[in-house]
């Protein structure tokens, strides 16, 4: 008997075995500060699950989400220097 699964996993198992590549380390370090705005986005949001949110807890979403805005524009404003590390 022949296991086609075992073959099938040492044809595959270099692609998602390997470490990143330089460019990718460089493609996820240009969006650090966007996926970091992100995360303490979800976080005030995560927070205020169990409860209603005061004056003061709609201030942290709206500096949490204003942060992730900024995060966006200058990844987005950086387009010549972003295309060049991802290619």
């Amino acid at each position: 008997m022949k296991y086609i699964g075992a073959v099938q996993a040492v044809v595959t198992a270099a692609e998602f075995d390997r470490e990143p590549t330089f460019s990718e380390l460089d493609a996820i370090a240009l969006e650090t500060p966007l996926i970091e705005a992100d995360v303490e986005l979800l976080d005030v949001q995560i927070s205020l699950l169990d409860r209603t949110p005061t004056e003061v807890d709609h201030q942290r979403i709206r500096r949490a989400h204003r942060k992730v805005l900024a995060a966006r524009r200058d990844l987005a404003n950086q387009g010549g220097a972003a295309a060049s590390v991802v290619a």
